[in-house]
């Protein structure tokens, strides 16, 4: 049985929501074994939970994780924040603010964005936390976005990569590609690289992309990258859109060695969260009945799950380290093909091609910069 088959795997990667209400759940494979094993022990079947997997659920410190241990402030510093109008990603920025940070919350829904930075402004009683539009389903968008940052901020210290889409219908952006592959990978990918310039004008810049735990099921399907020959899987998509989250930081990384830019990225743990508003699973009753409250048990709170990234962006220790993989706040080994170099190098020049990118030689020990070309 592969992972994807595992009927467990829609409650531990894809729990959609408990008692009606949406969320994300995503458990750390550092608290629970059984998600370590390449066949998963004591599968449950439907409508049955095992007592060998209840046996392998999360500590709840584990789960938790806790808050940021770092007490470092981030005055004088830019950060730009996607998908920062609700959950994990508001509540990055909230805390960033605190910090004094200069916040910039680059989002779809202006509406929304217009809020969560009205909110955070009355909270913190800072004026430096602006809402800016960004459609990453739209390589035009993310273009007129950078070039809008690059012109009018002096600097940029933190960029975080945090908006994501799971388990949504075969949908498309507006290039064409796949939405989960499209906005979860393709447009950081594009968006980084036009910032990049920008970053390395700081005196120490960091890149955070939040990915998942879901990538240890991921592959790259180079020959479908848009599931246009095959049926489409919604949960393959989305792990493979992960899996390309934790590749494209190990290829970035070693492609600003010698730089003073940095990259690393995470899995945020256990979180209730808009993110699994399409995954359909509160639409059962006995998800939301019998499933729901147990793994309501061990959720954190939006506040929580945006420690990592906190961490990630303002860590002291943390100066230099780069092309690692964090669960919560711990430095992980990710799955072994997010390791792979060679695969990571093909994404990276895959992906460049696809968002109209083109190489160029750098005084960098990376060697590479990105310059952009209309597709």
């Amino acid at each position: 049985m592969s992972w994807l088959e595992w009927p467990g795997l829609d409650w531990i990667l894809f729990p959609g929501g408990r008692a009606g209400r949406s969320g994300a759940l995503f458990c750390s494979p550092g608290s629970n074994p059984v998600l370590l094993s390449p066949k998963p022990r004591a599968p449950c079947g439907a409508g049955i939970v095992s007592a060998p997997m209840i046996s392998y659920l999360p500590r709840w410190d584990n789960v938790t994780g806790g808050s940021c241990p770092s007490k470092a402030t981030i005055k004088g510093k830019t950060v730009v924040i996607t998908g920062a109008n609700t959950g994990i990603g508001k509540e990055t920025a909230l805390e960033l603010a605190k910090r004094g940070g200069r916040i910039i919350m680059a989002c779809r829904d202006m509406g929304k964005c217009e809020e969560a930075a009205k909110e955070i402004r009355g909270e913190t009683l800072s004026h430096n936390v602006y809402a800016r539009y960004l459609d990453l389903a739209s390589l035009k968008s993310v273009r007129e976005f950078a070039e809008k940052i690059n012109q009018e901020e002096e600097r940029v210290d933190i960029l975080i990569n945090n908006a994501a889409v799971m388990r949504c219908p075969y949908w498309k952006t507006e290039d064409g590609f796949e939405m989960q592959f499209g906005v979860n990978h393709l447009g950081h990918f594009l968006l980084t690289n036009l910032l990049l310039e920008k970053m390395k004008e700081c005196e120490s810049a960091r890149i955070i992309n939040v990915s998942s735990l879901a990538h240890i099921a991921g592959t790259i399907d180079f020959d479908d990258l848009n599931w246009e020959k095959k049926k489409f899987n919604t949960k393959a998509a989305y792990c493979q859109s992960k899996l390309a989250n934790v590749l494209f930081t190990q290829e970035l990384a070693r492609q600003l060695e010698g730089t003073r830019v940095t990259a690393n990225s995470l899995h945020p743990g256990v979180a209730n969260t808009e993110l699994g508003r399409h995954t359909g699973m509160h639409n059962s009753m006995f998800s939301s009945a019998v499933l729901g409250p147990l793994f309501w048990l061990l959720v954190k709170s939006p506040r929580l799950a945006a420690q990592p990234s906190v961490y990630l962006a303002v860590a002291e220790e943390l100066k230099g380290v780069s092309g690692k993989y964090f669960d919560s706040m711990r430095e992980k080994e990710p799955a072994p093909q997010a390791q792979d170099e060679e695969v990571a190098k093909r994404l990276w020049v895959t992906s460049a091609q696809l968002v109209g990118l083109e190489e160029t030689p750098s005084s960098s020990r990376g060697g590479k910069t990105a310059s952009t070309k209309q597709k």
